[in-house]
């Protein structure tokens, strides 16, 4: 697999800007998890935390199902990793635990995140809400919720690759 990331456009609409942001932002997060093996990328290289690159991609799918499909569209899309035994579930992948299931699961619910979004105007209220906000919010709202969280879990993928081989860059 080999991950293509475009700068977004300096000079468009709003719409694709957010998207484009967005984008880079998913983009940048599977770069940082390109060339390694299932045992690095299940890593919590950075003591004492116990953030891995699988436990962020796991913990992105999750953020990706949670705004476009529970909250934006009001669905009933249960956790993909979490659950009452472990609430942080998502990030503790383990043995059997593998990046292209992790993988595969994360481009599903970005798929997912397009489709639902798609045909909607960025003023448009959510159907559902999160538990830790009062009220409906608008795809605006999740659209910049959404490349602040990639933007500060990219901050962290650095510093987990870094500590895993030494690979340091955007």
């Amino acid at each position: 697999m080999t991950t293509h990331r475009t700068e977004p456009a300096r000079n468009a609409d709003e719409r694709t800007m957010l998207e484009g942001w967005l984008d880079y932002h998913r983009a940048t997060l599977a770069l940082k998890c390109e060339g390694l093996t299932d045992e690095q990328l299940r890593t919590a290289s950075v003591t004492p935390s116990e953030l891995s690159l699988m436990g962020l991609v796991r913990h992105m799918a999750e953020v990706e199902r949670s705004w476009f499909r529970r909250v934006f569209a009001g669905e009933d899309a249960g956790p993909l990793y979490y659950g009452e035994a472990d609430p942080d579930g998502e990030f503790h992948p383990g043995e059997a635990d593998t990046w292209k299931d992790a993988y595969r699961t994360w481009q599903g619910e970005i798929e997912a995140a397009r489709r639902t979004a798609a045909g909607h105007a960025l003023d448009e209220r959510s159907q559902g809400r999160h538990h830790s906000h009062s009220g409906p919010c608008s795809l605006r709202w999740i659209y910049t919720h959404m490349i602040e969280e990639y933007a500060r879990h990219n901050g962290h993928a650095d510093l987990i690759r870094q500590a895993i081989d030494g690979a340091t860059g955007e």
